[in-house]
């Protein structure tokens, strides 16, 4: 496989760990980002691979051949994106941007005759399951998505296949898992963050007794930001992960009420936290849990960073950022 490689989106939060673990192994990146979230960065090159850097809109058809010229692998990370409350702002929004953005980015790689996308997808195609855990397979008879997001990524998934049967573009789909770890910035609005920021900043912030949207009984697998990257990583450079998805997660099951409860400790171990459960989005669903064995039969891997490990550096690093925040 060639060690050139697009990353769309590798300012993000999971690209910019995307992009790391690459040039740690090597990889020439060519990072390809419009920096329209507030917390986007250009990416740095730790390793012995080298990161370029373009700021380009991706919904231009000419800029996106233009900035794909010279390559044959992309990583697609692009997309609108944010916490559930984001979702029901903008569902439109969320629609057209990202259709844009799969129309723009598999046609300049179908048409410079890409030896492969690697279309980052999301949980949130599960978000209407019925059977946990939630395998690959299951996505063919998973009623449809509910929220705009969610039939979004999806729809990505079946951009995959179509530019496969339509113009043989090999394809591979990873779905990552409610994603956690250092810079993802909290919102500035309930619902804007995930779960983790948003929960953190309101204990910083003195909120007591703590919101949590629902009744706290709502689970999730969530998944270091680092295991998520080198999934992708995985199923960019193994063989048998050609013309295939896979769940990229942890296996542990937490509910939000028990994470509530950890963030709330470890910044105010003396004291017991109270809550005030306030009405949930309508889309704020109760389960979403992943088969992980796909991921480890053909390709050996698994999460590594327990909840109870990768929290603690998490949520120091939003101590640090909310006295920054706060001090200004």
């Amino acid at each position: 496989m060639s060690k050139r490689v697009i990353v769309t989106g590798g300012c993000g939060f999971i690209g910019r760990e995307v992009v790391k673990q690459l040039s740690a192994k090597g990889y020439a990146v060519r990072v390809i980002d419009d920096l329209s979230k507030p917390e986007s960065a250009a990416p740095e090159a730790p390793g012995p691979g080298s990161v370029e850097f373009l700021k380009r809109d991706l919904t231009d058809p000419k800029a996106t051949k233009e900035a794909f010229a010279d390559h044959d692998v992309c990583v697609h990370l692009a997309a609108k994106i944010g916490g559930i409350g984001y979702f029901h702002r903008f569902p439109a929004t969320i629609l057209a941007e990202n259709d844009k953005l799969y129309a723009s980015v598999f046609g300049a790689c179908a048409e410079l005759n890409y030896d492969r996308i690697l279309y980052v997808s999301s949980s949130m195609v599960f978000e209407n399951a019925v059977v946990f855990p939630s395998s690959e397979e299951h996505i063919l008879t998973t009623p449809v998505p509910r929220s705009a997001y969610g039939f979004s990524k999806l729809s990505g998934e079946w951009y995959c296949r179509s530019f496969a049967e339509q113009y043989d573009l090999d394809f591979s789909i990873v779905r990552p898992f409610n994603a956690y770890g250092v810079n993802e910035a909290p919102g500035n609005e309930v619902g804007y963050a995930h779960v983790i920021p948003d929960l953190a900043w309101k204990i910083l912030d003195g909120q007591n007794p703590l919101e949590i949207l629902g009744n706290g009984e709502q689970t999730r697998c969530f998944t270091h930001v680092s295991d998520i990257a080198r999934g992708i990583v995985t199923v960019l450079e193994h063989p048998a992960a050609r013309n295939q998805d896979f769940n990229i997660s942890s296996s542990e099951e937490a509910k939000v009420l028990d994470l509530a409860n950890m963030i709330w400790k470890h910044y105010l171990p003396d004291s017991e936290p109270s809550f005030k459960h306030i009405d949930p989005f309508r889309d704020d669903v109760q389960r979403r849990i992943p088969s992980v064995e796909k991921a480890k039969t053909m390709l050996g891997y698994t999460a590594e960073v327990t909840l109870e490990a990768g929290l603690a550096e998490v949520l120091e690093w939003l101590r640090v950022r909310h006295a920054e925040e706060r001090g200004k």
